[in-house]
């Protein structure tokens, strides 16, 4: 019997690996996760650990931090030298926003309707007579290639996406977006945060990257991953600095500041050891079941959800399926008076959704599954749906 069919056959081994499962059926992982039990283990030792003092700070900071930046490394098929340790998103996005060189006249691509951490960095650059240029897709979240391109010009310096879009769960075409802007000379920064941990991430051709763990990759909140292509080493410029990215033997402060190799030079100070613990035995988690695996076991699972959904004449935002689509499903039905009570039903009911609202204050129900959720996790909801009235 292999992993998923574990999942779906012994409840009692879903329960044991992921204790939610006991009393609640959990549709959120587009807000925030639920720890796995090995992800609660992992940091519950560190935790006795450094209680009890046995623990070698030392060893920690490098020797196991190091072990973190491998498993990270190994989940994107990056180098761990290019992996800083860095939660939450919106850090890095203002790392990469606060690092480059910009001139008047630079030009930044964005999405206005994305998550607000992947638009206020680049606002920002306002003050420093940078243009941002908004892209305009006419379904919510749909970023296409022939989109990004179309809002190219000569001044173009950055673009910065969202993997998937945090309502409609449009997932972008990486590869094909960040080799036309390669072909072009131009940086791609990906805000990966709702596809890292649940669907591969090409990043041959991705020059930032910035994920907090605490959604598809099953770990803790202010743990993440921030992945600098080595080449913009130079490029990017540190700009938080303390004793641990700039040399210091011994801790004595240097006349001259020196950075520390690769990703480190990123990090200022001493990191969430706690958190980057549960992270890594996220990853693992996911390393040893396989990403590629994750990712067909979701979408089959969208399946059913979609078709429950759509015989109770559920509206679904588009991709329902197809290479665009994700584990987040979106949709409205009736009023905003009937989405509330939808929302506030399910949760009497032990089921964890997300009530969001767009612009124009349309009100949706957003159902973000993960791997250990099952097919019968799908039919309880259906029948607490058929309770509203």
């Amino acid at each position: 019997m292999n992993y998923f069919d574990q999942l779906d056959h012994d409840e009692t081994f879903r329960h044991q690996n992921f204790p939610v499962t006991r009393e609640r059926i959990f549709l959120a992982h587009a807000a925030i996760t639920v720890l796995p039990k090995a992800v609660e283990q992992a940091m519950h030792d560190f935790n006795h650990n450094y209680a009890t003092g046995d623990i070698d700070f030392t060893a920690v900071h490098l020797s196991e931090m190091d072990a973190a930046r491998e498993s990270a490394a190994r989940l994107l098929g990056a180098s761990a030298n290019e992996i800083a340790l860095l939660g939450p998103t919106s850090l890095g996005l203002n790392l990469v926003a606060n690092g480059l060189d910009w001139q008047a006249g630079d030009e930044v691509v964005c999405y206005l309707d994305d998550y607000p951490a992947n638009v206020y960095p680049w606002q920002h650059l306002q003050e420093q007579g940078v243009k941002v240029v908004y892209l305009e897709p006419g379904l919510s979240g749909e970023i296409t290639p022939e989109l990004v391109n179309h809002a190219l010009t000569p001044r173009t310096r950055l673009v910065s996406l969202a993997s998937c879009h945090f309502l409609s769960g449009y997932r972008i075409d990486i590869d094909a977006i960040g080799r036309l802007l390669h072909d072009r000379d131009i940086l791609f920064c990906l805000d990966a945060i709702q596809t890292c941990g649940a669907f591969p991430i090409p990043i041959e051709h991705v020059d930032f990257l910035c994920a907090d763990s605490h959604k598809w990759m099953l770990g803790p909140a202010a743990a993440g991953i921030f992945y600098v292509k080595e080449k913009h080493f130079d490029r990017l410029k540190p700009t938080l600095h303390g004793a641990w990215n700039v040399k210091c033997p011994d801790f004595v402060a240097k006349t001259q500041i020196q950075y520390e190799a690769g990703g480190r030079r990123y990090e200022p100070g001493v990191l969430n050891f706690s958190g980057i613990f549960g992270m890594k035995a996220a990853i693992d988690l996911i390393n040893t079941i396989g990403v590629k695996n994750i990712a067909k076991r979701i979408l089959s699972l969208k399946k059913h959800l979609v078709s429950g959904l759509e015989q109770r004449n559920c509206q679904i935002l588009p991709p329902s399926e197809g290479s665009s689509a994700t584990g987040i499903t979106t949709f409205i039905k009736q009023d905003a008076a009937w989405m509330r009570r939808c929302f506030r039903h399910l949760a009497e009911k032990n089921v964890a959704v997300s009530l969001r609202s767009d612009r124009q204050g349309q009100s949706y129900i957003r159902f973000s599954h993960h791997f250990y959720n099952t097919t019968a996790d799908f039919d309880r909801v259906f029948a607490y749906l058929d309770e509203i009235k």
